[in-house]
């Protein structure tokens, strides 16, 4: 996984670049009709129930924005909230606030509702062992701020990026010619590179599990697309061997049943491609 530092750095550049996406060269409504030494207070308003998540990405963006703006939480991230709860008071200068205002919500909306997705996940999957993970299947260019909402949800992180972990799918199975070729390349390749990085290798059959398991050192399976009684199958022949993980199509209906095949992780899409924004306002106070 990438490095705390390395995640700092990814926040910094979302801020920046939908600061200077948003206000370009300025927020011309605000200075037309606001003071500039104008001050004001305003609240971040709960309209729809769900996990909050991106209180302290907020932060982020008004001390961005402003450093002198004050933000007081009333709730944290990772609790549930319910419609007409005030999550947190901001005050500073009337024209920072509303500069920082859509930047705040839109990322607040949308870490809020994976979140959201997550933890209905992590709540169903309690009791089996078995955590959820999220995937690469993420909005360019804002995927630090939707994996961070998967942790808030309860959820866990799948490789940031085609650099801090190996991948081996289909398709490097494929274009290579074969899974036991492709795990010999791979392990070569990174000896000769002086890396240390996990292997995942995707298996679409039982053969292929077989393949895996005979070549060894690798990480996680990842059995994808097997139905319960394969996958059951899947998990015996595994043992302790290498850990393992469920995907393909997983969602609500089938994660917890999946789950109780045994294996260590069910990974889904849904958790940050197919989300609705939370309803969430900030309103002058």
């Amino acid at each position: 996984m990438i490095s705390k530092k390395q995640f700092k750095k990814e926040l910094e550049i979302i801020i920046s670049n939908a600061i200077r996406e948003d206000v370009g060269e300025g927020d011309h409504s605000s200075l037309a009709c606001i003071p500039e030494d104008a001050m004001g207070k305003a609240k971040l308003l709960v309209k729809e129930d769900g996990i909050i998540a991106g209180v302290e990405m907020a932060k982020k963006i008004f001390e961005y924005v402003d450093a002198d703006m004050e933000v007081e939480t009333l709730i944290n991230d990772g609790e549930f909230v319910s419609y007409g709860d005030i999550v947190f008071y901001v005050s500073g200068k009337s024209q920072s606030i509303l500069k920082a205002e859509r930047l705040v919500l839109n990322v607040m909306q949308r870490m809020s509702a994976i979140a959201t997705k997550t933890n209905q996940f992590a709540r169903l999957l309690e009791g089996t062992g078995t955590k959820v993970l999220d995937t690469r299947k993420t909005t360019p260019g804002i995927r630090a701020i939707e994996k961070w909402a998967v942790v808030i949800g309860g959820g866990e992180n799948h490789r940031f990026a085609l650099y801090d972990m190996i991948m081996l799918k289909d398709n490097h199975i494929d274009f290579c010619g074969g899974v036991k070729k492709a795990i010999l390349k791979t392990q070569q390749y990174l000896i000769d590179n002086n890396l240390d990085l996990k292997i995942i290798v995707e298996a679409r059959s039982m053969e292929e599990i077989e393949e895996i398991l005979a070549v060894g050192g690798v990480h996680r399976i990842l059995i994808d697309n097997f139905d319960y009684d394969e996958t059951k199958e899947a998990v015996k022949l595994i043992g302790d061997q290498c850990q393992t993980e469920s995907s393909g199509g997983i969602n609500l209906e089938t994660a917890k049943k999946y789950a109780e095949c045994g294996v260590n992780y069910i990974s889904s899409g849904a958790l940050t491609h197919s989300v609705y924004n939370m309803d969430l306002s900030l309103k002058a106070v």
